[in-house]
């Protein structure tokens, strides 16, 4: 079994797991100097560094009472492996090889809205959302190309799912706030792609960028996440896999999107 780093923060207790393989990303990024690095080729040199790593969901869902800040490395899903990515990035870039307390305090601020954990709905559910919310923390800035346009979705996945995520089916009574979030979050205008040019706008992206698949499936904005690694002009895909069960390099992100009638475009941000 697995064993569990528990650790204190100002919002009550958070854990930690896979100190292995933090401790081999530790002696990569020493041995490389990804210090020296722009922050998205950190974002990047971790992503890489963790190809082959299973794809594990729902890792979050821990209590049906309590929200903890909880962060695994062995087992990614497609938001987790970015948002793991991120961490170890910026954390990095202030202190040395991060620590477990360095992960989760990275990935508290950039999980939850406004940077603090309270309670189930201040995790940033949606894409959209937590790009937003991101962009005004800092932590990532909107990429914009002369082919981006206005995207808005109207969000009421969760909410009108709500037996299919635990917290909520055991906690109705979120269910009026969370509608008014989706709501607000519905409001907003963001900033993406359409699928018809992202294979002409490739050169611009760079590595390390954080892609949000924009969907059709009502309700939802963006049905799939990851990163950018770029090879010459070209857009590779690096994602957690539901389908290959695993962390892995996949093709040019316009043929990526080309798979599915679902895949309407992206949505771009840039860590900073």
């Amino acid at each position: 079994m697995t064993a569990l780093l528990f650790l204190m923060c100002a919002q009550g207790p958070i854990q930690f797991e896979g100190r292995g393989q933090l401790a081999r990303l530790g002696e990569l990024s020493s041995a490389e100097h990804w210090g020296s690095f722009p922050v998205g080729e950190r974002v990047a040199r971790t992503a890489i560094a963790l190809i082959g790593t299973p794809y594990v969901g729902w890792t979050l869902e821990r209590d049906e009472a309590k929200e903890f800040c909880f962060v695994t490395l062995d087992g990614l899903d497609c938001v987790t492996l970015f948002e793991s990515s991120l961490a170890y990035a910026r954390a990095l870039g202030r202190s040395g090889a991060p620590t477990a307390e360095d992960m989760v305090r990275q990935v508290e601020f950039t999980r939850y809205r406004g940077g603090k954990v309270d309670g189930y709905l201040s995790r940033l559910h949606y894409t959209g959302e937590w790009m937003v919310d991101n962009v005004a923390k800092g932590t990532v800035a909107w990429v914009k190309t002369l082919k981006s346009q206005p995207y808005q979705k109207q969000l009421n996945f969760m909410s009108t799912k709500s037996e299919v995520y635990r917290q909520l089916k055991a906690n109705p009574n979120l269910l009026p706030e969370l509608k008014r979030l989706e709501a607000a979050q519905s409001a907003r205008t963001l900033s993406w792609i359409p699928k018809s040019y992202v294979a002409g706008i490739e050169k611009e992206l760079k590595t390390g960028d954080i892609i949000g698949i924009a969907t059709s499936q009502e309700g939802m904005d963006c049905s799939h996440t990851g990163l950018i690694v770029k090879r010459g002009d070209r857009a590779l895909f690096l994602h957690a896999s539901s389908t290959k069960k695993r962390v892995t390099f996949d093709v040019p992100i316009s043929e990526y999107l080309a798979r599915s009638e679902k895949n309407l475009g992206i949505l771009v941000v840039r860590p900073l």
